[in-house]
């Protein structure tokens, strides 16, 4: 019996390690969550703005198709998760970023901070379930395309109550496809971006960059 037990205890290793290392925060972590909720907090706010004027154009004469300019509001979600990669840290900076955005001034009032959440939740959802390990561009467009979907349940019966069920269906499409490719890809193209700036030095996502940079060299 003894025995038998012991290969369970050796796969279960890896997966109580990773949660070790997801919950286990460092001050720069919690700094960093919050800097890049109020960053992207901002960014939320102008994009907002807008918004308002983009999704009057005539372009958009379809309503569902909105959804395809929906993205951006998904990116704290996704890059919060890519950078500081603890459990958490992607609802934390999407709900933050939120709450700058709601008291920059929105056109949806406290309900932007109900978005936040359930979008954060929906990228934690996508990291958690890839045990918080796995941090390229298929785990962030998955991310982005789930928080888009979240937010999309939430939605429906908020702001789109009086469409039909096949534009509803269309909208979550559009906002999963502007999730997945605006924050998912967007948001890891981003992180690349700042790696070589030495801002992410602290984090793998820093280190990682500088792996990249000796292995071409070498």
């Amino acid at each position: 019996m003894a025995d038998a037990a012991r290969p369970t205890t050796a796969r279960s290793g890896p997966v109580r390690s990773a949660w070790a290392d997801a919950v286990h925060y460092r001050t720069i972590d919690l700094v960093t969550v919050a800097m890049l909720g109020v960053a992207i907090g901002v960014v939320f706010w102008g994009w907002n703005q807008l918004y308002a004027v983009v999704s009057t154009a005539s372009v958009f004469a379809f309503p569902p198709s909105i959804g395809l300019i929906s993205g951006p509001w998904l990116l704290g979600g996704v890059v919060g998760g890519l950078v500081v990669r603890k459990a958490g840290a992607a609802f934390g900076t999407e709900v933050i970023a939120a709450m700058v955005a709601l008291v920059l001034g929105n056109q949806w009032g406290m309900s932007s901070i109900l978005s936040g959440v359930v979008q954060g939740i929906g990228a934690e959802i996508v990291f958690a379930l890839l045990l918080w390990r796995r941090w390229g561009v298929v785990a962030a467009a998955l991310a982005g395309a789930v928080s888009a979907l979240c937010a999309v349940a939430y939605e429906w019966n908020l702001y789109w109550a009086d469409w039909g069920t096949g534009w509803k269906l269309v909208y979550a499409a559009f906002f999963a496809l502007s999730g997945a490719l605006v924050a998912g890809v967007g948001g890891w193209l981003l992180v690349r971006a700042l790696a070589p700036t030495g801002a992410l030095d602290a984090f793998a996502a820093g280190r990682e960059h500088h792996d990249r940079l000796a292995r071409t060299s070498g």
